[in-house]
């Protein structure tokens, strides 16, 4: 039998119970073998309890990590927030100082423009622009930078002063005779009953001389003050006559002060100056009125204007925009003769000369201003106006029947008279011709036109009944060359009939008229009252010299004016007219 190969058999013949390969046993391993498979197992043992601890302490630290770059970068995006609010605040306060920045040096370009366009017109006081200066003029910088440009001068450190004016010889040639000076009543020209219609008027004045004078100063940087007159020498005195002194007195045309809030852009004015309701060149500016270049002092009929004491506020809206409001004393213009009120009607008395008041002329029963509202809107081709007027009317009915039993009481009576107009002024060709026009149209505006119709009449129960109508004007004015401008102007007034059919009312049909056209007829066959005024007139102006030495002016104008009254009795209708002609010689020293 063959030998076995297996040595375990011959070391430990017996068997092994519950090994798994039954009862066969189970071989025996060597030493080092053993060593090895001991180590390993220590080793993977060491292994397994030693990593579980360190791998949960590093997820740990990597979580706290993680919470902490959070919490960092949420506190960097609420900086970055703060940062970003806090620009914002920033750049607004920049872009607000930047806007109040602008919109001051526009306030002052504005109000250098102004003072600038003041200083000119108190220096020229009429057509054409202010003299050059002798050579080159470094302006005088005042108190809170106010500036006296070239023909100001300074009156100690915060006032400048505008001297201005001109003096005048003026000719004047009229038909039929008017007995006027250099200013013409375009509602009292005559009608051929009356003699001066078939004579010729002719003499000379120096009275429209004028002398201005406009103060300037500045309270603050943006609060300015000024003062302004002229006067002319157009009044009379109960013995001023033309035979042989020829000496005539001065008189007010304009005297007024003004406070300009710069910053805000409200302007006050109070004095006497012109309405508010006249047509202004640019905005609603003092010295910047729109006035007819016209010779004749009463300038053209259709023409809105006063000039007379007055409290005017002005806002500059928006650029381009203003809106003015002014209370103007009142008076009223009443019909002449043949209107006659009532005698127990009381329209109006005689100057007190105590009170210092014209003891040869009556004063109207008023009670309450004038009141003159404008719109001025600029938007960058023309100026353009609307404007409004509200008047009040008073008159006095004594008490009747004093004697009887049946006694009426007196008692005031008060009328309302309005206007609503407008007007628009076109520069057509850029400096070379300007076009205007202008209109009023209402009741009881009569007061407010160069022809002076009048204001109201009376009703048959001597109540006030104001009188409709319209006043209108057309002009243009060519700039022919530096120095020379050629005018034309075309005007128009109307009044239409009101109150009773008497001599109470105006224009009635019952008034005698068959005698106005006959000479030497009685004035009580012509008792004609005006309906319309009508005028076209034009002229130039033209620099004989211009420079250091100031300047020297001549013009000519001519007008052809037509006058007709309403119809009166059989139909009839009287008509007449005028011409007349003007020349004109001035030097502005200024």
């Amino acid at each position: 039998m063959p030998q076995s190969t297996n040595p375990v058999s011959e070391r430990d013949p017996a068997p092994r119970i519950g090994h798994p390969l039954g009862d066969a046993p189970m071989p025996r391993p060597t030493r080092p073998r053993s060593l090895a498979i001991a180590a390993a197992c220590g080793f993977g043992l060491s292994t397994a309890l030693g990593t579980a601890p360190a791998r949960a302490q590093s997820v740990a630290e990597m979580a706290a990590r993680m919470d902490a770059m959070q919490r960092q970068m949420q506190a960097m995006q609420q900086e970055l927030a703060a940062m970003r609010r806090q620009s914002g605040a920033q750049r607004a306060a920049i872009a607000g100082e930047a806007r109040e920045r602008r919109a001051l040096s526009r306030e002052q370009a504005r109000l250098a423009a102004r003072t600038e366009h003041q200083q000119r017109s108190a220096q020229v006081g009429g057509p054409g622009g202010a003299r050059p200066a002798m050579g080159a003029h470094t302006p005088i910088i005042l108190a809170n930078d106010l500036a006296c440009n070239a023909g100001s001068y300074a009156l100690g450190p915060a006032v400048c002063f505008t001297p201005g004016g001109f003096v005048e010889l003026a000719g004047i040639a009229r038909h039929p005779n008017l007995v006027s000076d250099v200013g013409t009543d375009f509602g009292g020209i005559p009608f051929r009953n009356d003699p001066r219609s078939r004579e010729n008027e002719l003499r000379f004045s120096a009275r429209q001389s004028r002398l201005s004078g406009l103060f300037t100063a500045k309270v603050e940087p943006t609060l300015q003050v000024s003062g302004y007159y002229e006067i002319d020498f157009l009044g009379a005195g109960v013995n001023s006559n033309s035979r042989e002194s020829n000496s005539y007195t001065p008189r007010i045309r304009q005297i007024f002060a003004t406070l300009d809030a710069l910053d805000s852009g409200w302007h006050v004015l109070a004095g006497q100056a012109w309405s508010l309701l006249t047509t202004d060149l640019s905005g609603i500016t003092p010295l910047k009125e729109q006035i007819p270049l016209t010779i004749d002092v009463q300038y053209v009929p259709g023409f809105n204007w006063t000039r007379n004491p007055q409290l005017r506020v002005v806002k500059d809206i928006a650029p381009g925009l203003w809106a003015g409001l002014s209370a103007e004393s009142p008076q009223s213009v009443l019909p002449p003769s043949p209107f006659a009120a009532p005698g127990i009607v009381n329209l109006g008395n005689a100057g007190d000369a105590v009170g210092q008041l014209n003891t040869t002329t009556t004063y109207s029963n008023n009670s309450i201003p004038d009141v003159v509202g404008k719109l001025a809107l600029e938007p960058g081709f023309g100026h353009f106006e609307l404007k409004g007027l509200v008047r009040f009317f008073d008159d006095r009915l004594s008490a009747t029947n004093l004697t009887a039993t049946t006694r009426l009481p007196g008692h005031s009576e008060t009328a309302m008279g309005y206007g609503i107009g407008g007007a628009a002024t076109l520069p057509v060709i850029d400096k070379r011709l300007d076009l205007q026009v202008s209109g009023l149209v209402g009741q009881g505006i009569g007061r407010y036109g160069s022809a002076q119709l009048p204001d109201f009449a009376l009703k048959a129960d001597g109540s006030i009944a104001p009188i409709p109508a319209f006043q209108l004007l057309a002009g243009a004015v060519a700039h022919v060359r530096p120095g020379t401008d050629v005018y034309v102007y075309a005007g128009w007034e109307h009044a239409a009939r009101a109150g009773a059919l008497n001599a109470t009312g105006y224009g009635s049909p019952t008034l005698v008229v068959t005698g106005c056209d006959v000479e030497g007829a009685a004035s009580g066959t012509c008792q004609a009252e005006s309906r319309d005024i009508r005028q076209i007139t034009g002229g130039f102006w033209h620099d004989l010299y211009k420079g250091g030495f100031g300047r020297v002016v001549a013009g000519a104008q001519v007008s052809y004016t037509e006058r007709d009254a309403f119809r009166g009795t059989l139909g009839i209708q009287p008509s007449t007219h005028l011409v007349t002609g003007l020349t004109s010689l001035r030097y502005y020293p200024f």
